[in-house]
């Protein structure tokens, strides 16, 4: 077994991290308070390739593997301490970029992709409603087909993006008339300038800021059916698809996180001084550190062997759901024992770590509950 990185993909990482160190945290604690996403760091990122970095070169992306995109977002999460930012980012590539390189007809493709890659437009996933999360069976949103298109009604929520977003990816349940014919899960494409498409105000959130969410609303929404993301029906298809990639880079940025406050807290350690040594002498401090070290390898090397998977042409469906709840669950315990070990500083705005406990902890809801990433581990082992 070689776990070797290649020499491109080390020097990816170091040129990744370089950038986002140096271009992406100025002002970082003014757009938390001000729940603001930067569309100048946006378009800086756009720039640098990382919105492409899965995508084929045919449509302005570098065509990289997963394993390799997802050592790019690693070094993005560590040297990023915007998570907000890296949130929204993912939350285009995974959700919406993929599925349509996936599913899109060539027309969608050429329509939209270049657009998202370069940072011209912003797209945004549009599934849970406020009666439905996990459970997709229970959404109520449907599309009625009507003169060659499909009329959209209903309501979603906790939408990633959605106050700033030129494409929605939107998902509802066809309805017929007649009752008997089964009711289909089905994704669509909706430009922002759609009539009967609307947005609820941005959403107030206890972490990640600086990532915008909102309402998307669809009153008797009429889209035409080249606007169908994919045939009819295969909407869960296009969900799950998007959750493999997502699963596995998504929290690559949290290992970057992770060893980001290990990081801190190791200088921290050194240079704090109580009873007369610098605390890191002390066992209790310690310790935390190395339970921080040996929860950061743990979680480097799970998402490394779901990418390595995926590029043997094998299914990672347990994989990316084994690493994504050891990752987010061991993130937060991380950024707690940094808490704890800055001690009142730690709980100070004027310290980074405060925000950081508050970002880790969205890491056990989002991309599917820690609860509901058991409940596909368990059914993977035909539990």
């Amino acid at each position: 077994m070689d776990f070797a990185l290649s020499t491109e993909q080390l020097e990816l990482s170091r040129a990744v991290f370089d950038f986002a160190r140096e271009q992406l945290n100025d002002d970082l604690a003014a757009r938390d308070a001000n729940g603001s996403l930067s569309r100048e760091l946006w378009h800086k990122c756009a720039q640098f390739g990382l919105l492409g970095l899965p995508i084929p070169v045919e449509y302005g992306g570098q065509g990289q593997d997963l394993l390799t995109t997802i050592v790019a977002m690693e070094a993005l999460g560590r040297g990023c301490r915007d998570n907000g930012l890296i949130f929204s980012l993912n939350a285009q590539m995974w959700a919406c970029q993929m599925p349509l390189l996936r599913y899109g007809t060539e027309a969608q493709k050429r329509q939209w992709l270049p657009k998202l890659v370069s940072g011209e437009a912003i797209g945004a996933h549009a599934v849970t409603e406020p009666g439905a999360g996990s459970d997709v069976f229970s959404l109520t949103s449907r599309a009625e087909p009507i003169n060659g298109g499909y009329r959209l009604n209903g309501v979603k929520t906790f939408s990633t993006n959605a106050p700033l977003a030129d494409v929605v990816l939107a998902f509802a349940y066809i309805e017929r008339s007649a009752e008997s014919k089964p009711k289909l899960l089905t994704g669509f494409l909706v430009p922002r300038a759609t009539p009967g498409m609307s947005f609820g105000q941005p959403m107030s959130k206890m972490g990640l800021r600086t990532s915008p969410m909102g309402e998307v609303i669809f009153e008797d929404c009429y889209v035409s059916e080249s606007e169908r993301l994919g045939p009819e029906g295969v909407g869960a298809a296009i969900f799950n698809s998007a959750m493999e990639w997502e699963r596995a880079c998504i929290f690559a940025g949290h290992v970057g996180a992770m060893e980001r406050l290990l990081d801190d807290c190791i200088s921290y350690a050194r240079s704090r001084r109580q009873f007369g040594q610098p605390i890191a002498k002390f066992e209790s401090v310690a310790n935390k550190i190395a339970d921080m070290k040996v929860a950061l390898e743990a979680s480097r090397l799970l998402l490394y062997y779901a990418g390595w998977l995926h590029g043997q042409g094998k299914t990672t469906v347990m994989e990316s759901a084994i690493a994504k709840l050891f990752v987010s669950e061991n993130h937060v315990r991380s950024a707690l024992n940094a808490l704890q070990l800055f001690g009142g500083y730690g709980y100070m705005k004027e310290y980074p770590i405060e925000r950081e406990v508050r970002d880790a902890l969205s890491g056990t809801l989002y991309s599917g509950t820690s609860e509901m990433q058991r409940k596909i581990i368990a059914r993977c082992l035909r539990l």
